[in-house]
C-alpha cells in the first residue's frame, strides 16, 4: 500500500469527503467528522480495529431514521477506505446499532397537530424556505475551504461553518414541517372593521403606567413575540377579541391583573 500505510483517520476522511458529490457531502460530513474526533484524527487508519468501530456504534442515538443515517455515513467511509487500499478489511461491518435504536420498531407516534395558517403566513414561510435553501451552496463552500486549510481539532472557521449548517438545516426542517401541517384558513369576512379580530393590530394603553403597547392578533402557527404577533388564544388575545376602541380590558398576569384600554385599531 506504500505511503497509504501511514494514512491517518483524518487524511482518510478528507479523501473520502472530497470524493463525494456536493449535495451528498453536506449530509455526510458532520457524522464522519464526529467519528474522526471520537477515534482520534492522527490515529493511523491501519491501526483501527473492529472493536473500535463497534464501540463507536454505542454512542449513536436518536430516532431509527437518524441513527441509521449516521451509521451509514461511517460505514460508507470504510467502504471507501477498503477500496482505496487504506485498510485490509471493511471495518464498517462491525458497526451494528444497538437493539432498541435501529432494529426495534419505533413506537407509533401521535398524529401531528394541524396548524391553521393564513395565506400571508404561508407565503412568508415559503419565501423563508427558499432563502434558507439558497444558503446551502455558500455553507458547503465554507466547509470545504475550512477543511482544506486546517484539521478537525482546532479550526474555528470549520466550527462556525458547521454551526451555521446545523442552524440552517434545522430551520429548514422546522419550516417544512409547519408547511406540511398547515391548514389554509380564510379571515372571517363578517369581521367588523371597528372591532378586534384575527389580523388586527391593536394599540393598547396600560392604565397603570400610561405607556402604549401594540399587538397583532394571529393564529397559533403565526406567533412571533419579537414582532408583537400574539395568538388570539393567549390570555391577552382572548381578552381583546371583539373589543372596540375605548373598551377597557383586564388580563391576569403573574405580577397581578393588568388593565388596558384599546386606543386604536389597524388592519
Amino acid at each position: 500500500m506504500g505511503d497509504d500505510n501511514n494514512a491517518t483517520l483524518m487524511d482518510t476522511a478528507r479523501r473520502y469527503l472530497a470524493s463525494l458529490p456536493d449535495d451528498q457531502r453536506v449530509g455526510t460530513q458532520p457524522e464522519v467528522e464526529r467519528f474522526v474526533r471520537w477515534c482520534g484524527p492522527d490515529r493511523p487508519v491501519q491501526q483501527l480495529r473492529g472493536q473500535d468501530v463497534a464501540n463507536y456504534a454505542e454512542t449513536i442515538t436518536g430516532s431509527v431514521m437518524d441513527a441509521t443515517k449516521r451509521a451509514d455515513a461511517v460505514r460508507a467511509l470504510f467502504v471507501f477506505a477498503k477500496k482505496a487500499g487504506l485498510t485490509d478489511t471493511n471495518l464498517g461491518a462491525h458497526l451494528r446499532l444497538r437493539k432498541g435504536t435501529a432494529s426495534k420498531p419505533a413506537a407509533r407516534a401521535a398524529p401531528a397537530a394541524s396548524i391553521e395558517m393564513g395565506s400571508a403566513q404561508r407565503a412568508a414561510l415559503g419565501a423563508e424556505l427558499e432563502s434558507l435553501k439558497a444558503q446551502r451552496p455558500k455553507i458547503l463552500a465554507d466547509l470545504k475551504r475550512a477543511m482544506e486549510d486546517k484539521d478537525f481539532r482546532e479550526n474555528a472557521p470549520l466550527d462556525a461553518a458547521r454551526a451555521q449548517q446545523g442552524y440552517v438545516e434545522g430551520r429548514i426542517r422546522d419550516v417544512e414541517t409547519m408547511l406540511d401541517r398547515a391548514i389554509d384558513v380564510q379571515d372571517d369576512p363578517s369581521a367588523s372593521a371597528d372591532s378586534v379580530h384575527i389580523g388586527s393590530k391593536v394599540i393598547l394603553r396600560n392604565l397603570a403606567s400610561e405607556r402604549e403597547v401594540s399587538y397583532t392578533l394571529v393564529r397559533p402557527g403565526e406567533v412571533n413575540p419579537g414582532e408583537g404577533r400574539i395568538s388570539f388564544e393567549s390570555p391577552v388575545g382572548k381578552a381583546l377579541l371583539q373589543r372596540h376602541v375605548g373598551d377597557e380590558v383586564e388580563v391576569a398576569a403573574p405580577s397581578g391583573t393588568l388593565r388596558f384600554r384599546v386606543e386604536r385599531l389597524e388592519g
